[in-house]
């Protein structure tokens, strides 16, 4: 039987007054208007008295065409959220915290792409969380995005531009981005909060033929735009020249809102120190974590700058030189005020270095002196053994021992097991092969070198696939066990990438989903 008139007007009209009563209209008035046609509706088509009441079944679909553009945009936000926030310049400071992985970036774009794909309202709602981030991992990516923000502004329409706030560039070698590409872009970002350059962008030594406006000096000094607050940044020096040359005129403008630092050069100058002596001293009031890779003459500049908040230093000397002036100067200046210390360099290759050099250095390096508030240590698992003191392995040759260090960090477990297993081919279960690595993390423990140690922690998100992924190898648990248990035996804590202590507990279950 077709419902008559009046019945359609009931379920409207019931449909009218539970829209009213919902959460998520209790705050939207409906016009007096709206309100007496439906009364006067119902007036004219009354109900008759023995008409069956309409079962109506509510349905939230019905409600998302009232919901304000504001409640959109949250709702869109929540649901293309990352994990870590890319845009959260707080978690980037400490070198503890794990970056962002382009795989997550590339997922996060597609759930993005898909919603704005549902109706031109959510496109036009997603445009700004669209060009939020942008991660370029090619060269082909920059042109795009360049060639898109060009053709938006010749034909007049607003810029996607205005919504870039943090730019990633990190290519392989062979795929590095066009100058005038991202020249291009960056004219176009005048909100930009966050840079990173690591060694994405391909410059010709054919000086004569490139645009003036596409120079490495260009490109930093469009960075340090006035109008621009950038609170992260990583540069890498394309040119001949020490960074001192053109970026320290270029930070001076943009140093006030600056709270990362991250410098790096494709080469090392061949320049003496008595020319960079008259390089600008340069002040950064809010900076706390700073990460070099340059060479021995350019850290004697940047012993001057002053940074008055520095906490957070990561150093990896291109050139080795660890016991040059300028590496001495640097710690001299910024030692007292550093909290935490990363050494990029592993220990054997700072010794094979040093073994080389003719003649060789007979000064020990006191680090622990020219850090004395120091409380976290970052390093890497391949350490050399120390064949003048075999029962001692340092966590790294230029820190063998400090009394306030509480935290050490371990990168690069995972490729130290892989490597030690593929030398010493052996059973499966036998852990054997780890004998030399688990006496390295034991000699962390003497009471003597490290009086104040509280914790260690993997910082290797495949070694805790190893340990706990699915079916890990009895020996990598075995070996887990043994560490765990002289942390125990110490009273340190043993964590995981995370920040999560580890458990026998956990390693037991993981050795029963391995059987």
């Amino acid at each position: 039987m077709q419902p008559t008139p009046a019945r359609r007007v009931l379920t409207q009209v019931k449909h009218f007054f539970k829209s009213l009563s919902s959460k998520l209209h209790s705050k939207r008035s409906v016009h007096p208007t709206c309100q007496v046609l439906s009364l006067t509706r119902l007036v004219r088509h009354p109900t008759p008295p023995d008409f069956p009441a309409a079962q109506y079944h509510h349905s939230p679909a019905h409600d998302l065409p009232y919901l304000p553009p504001e409640i959109w945009s949250m709702v869109l936000r929540e649901a293309t959220l990352m994990s870590p926030d890319p845009l959260d310049i707080s978690l980037g400071l400490s070198f503890l915290e794990t970056p962002c992985a382009v795989q997550d970036y590339y997922a996060t774009m597609r759930v993005k792409c898909d919603l704005a794909m549902v109706n031109k309202a959510w496109n036009r709602y997603l445009q700004e969380y669209l060009y939020e981030f942008v991660w370029i991992s090619r060269a082909s990516q920059a042109k795009a995005l360049a060639w898109t923000l060009l053709t938006q502004f010749i034909d007049g329409k607003q810029s996607s531009g205005h919504w870039i706030r943090r730019l990633h560039m990190e290519t392989p070698v062979l795929k590095r981005c066009a100058t005038d590409d991202i020249r291009t872009i960056l004219d176009y970002a005048p909100h930009l909060v966050i840079f990173s350059d690591h060694h994405a962008v391909r410059f010709t030594r054919y000086h004569e033929f490139n645009d003036v406006r596409c120079s490495p000096e260009q490109l930093v000094s469009a960075l340090a735009s006035p109008d621009r607050k950038l609170r992260k940044l990583s540069l890498t020096n394309y040119s001949d020249d020490p960074f001192p040359y053109h970026i320290s005129r270029t930070l001076k403008q943009t140093a006030a809102n600056l709270e990362y630092l991250e410098l790096s050069s494709s080469s090392v100058p061949a320049i003496s120190g008595h020319k960079l002596a008259n390089a600008p001293v340069v002040s950064f009031p809010v900076l706390q974590s700073l990460k070099l890779s340059l060479d021995n003459t350019t850290f004697a500049v940047i012993a001057k700058w002053r940074m008055p908040k520095l906490r957070n230093v990561s150093v990896v000397s291109s050139d080795f030189g660890y016991a040059g002036q300028g590496f001495a100067l640097f710690f001299a200046a910024h030692g007292e005020k550093i909290h935490q210390l990363e050494l990029g360099h592993s220990s054997a290759l700072v010794v094979e270095h040093h073994l080389s050099l003719q003649p060789r250095p007979v000064q020990q390096i006191p680090l622990a002196e020219w850090c004395p508030n120091l409380k976290e240590f970052i390093c890497s698992a391949d350490a050399e053994w120390n064949w003048r003191n075999p029962d001692w392995i340092a966590p790294h040759v230029l820190l063998p021992a400090h009394p306030r260090l509480e935290f050490i960090g371990i990168r690069d477990i995972e490729k130290r097991l892989l490597d030690d297993a593929a030398s010493f081919p052996s059973d499966i279960e036998d852990d054997a092969p780890f004998f030399p690595f688990a006496e390295q993390i034991s000699s962390l423990l003497f009471n003597d070198a490290f009086p104040s140690l509280r914790y260690i922690r993997d910082l290797s998100h495949a070694s805790h696939l190893m340990r706990s992924g699915v079916r890990p190898q009895m020996r990598i648990l075995k070996f887990w066990s043994k560490i765990l248990a002289r942390c125990g035996e110490r009273q340190v804590w043993l964590e995981d990438f995370r920040g999560v202590n580890i458990t026998l507990r956990d390693l037991k279950r993981a050795g029963l989903a391995e059987m």
